[in-house]
């Protein structure tokens, strides 16, 4: 799992917080004037809140299934949050460097200080964590980790990572596909229950991913089945 590594050259329900409110008239009826802001407003901005629908499995094989998926996806998300926050990072960077010398040196610098604070943690991964991390990678950013390496660093690169990744069965071109692939509605179901529960950090995606409608289709299938 050593490629795996050079991915990230690339790249609770209300603030606790104490609060003094009260009305205040208006021509067009109520303000509510909060502690901190001189600005009324009608209307107290909330956390968008998805309602999740209560687990159910058909068996003890598929109960287990998900709490193996649910354990390897939290191991891995915080990795492509990371690469999603470097991508970020590292485009507004370098969008103020015009030397292309000075662009690479950056770059190499930006390697330098992923590899030595993450390479040990991404070697221990597992082919399935790795293939889940590149899925969420796609789903962070947008983008496939083929094309990330290939944007950043050259096309034989990308090439060369895509082959070494297949030997482990993991494909680089892998796109995070809920809609159609069973197991990635699962990842964003385990994402979505943890995000509420404030286990993982909510990141938003970079696709557009319509929760309930996955929900409707994949109840929908297995009560068919």
């Amino acid at each position: 799992m050593h490629y795996i590594k050079y991915i990230f050259l690339l790249f609770p329900f209300l603030v606790a917080a104490q609060t003094n409110e009260f009305e205040q008239d208006s021509t067009d009826g109520k303000y509510l004037i909060i502690k901190g802001d001189s600005v009324p407003t009608k209307s107290i901005d909330l956390d968008k809140v998805i309602l999740l629908h209560r687990l159910k499995f058909n068996d003890k094989k598929e109960r287990i299934r998900y709490l193996v998926l649910r354990r390897k996806t939290i191991k891995v998300y915080p990795y492509a949050k990371l690469a999603a926050d470097r991508l970020d990072s590292l485009n507004v960077e370098l969008a103020e460097i015009k030397k292309k010398s000075k662009r690479k040196k950056h770059t190499r610098k930006l390697q330098k200080y992923i590899e030595g604070e993450f390479s040990e943690e991404l070697k221990k991964m597992t082919r399935t964590e790795g293939q889940i991390l590149v899925k969420l990678i796609h789903r962070q950013t947008g983008k496939t980790t083929f094309d990330l390496v290939k944007e950043l660093r050259n096309g034989w690169r990308a090439f060369w990572y895509s082959t070494t990744a297949s030997m482990f069965d993991i494909a680089l071109k892998k796109e995070f596909d809920p809609m159609n692939v069973e197991e990635d509605y699962l990842i964003e179901d385990i994402l979505q229950r943890c995000f509420q529960s404030g286990l993982l950090e909510r990141q938003q995606s970079a696709l557009d991913i319509h929760f309930y409608d996955l929900t409707d289709k994949w109840l929908n299938k297995k009560i068919q089945d």
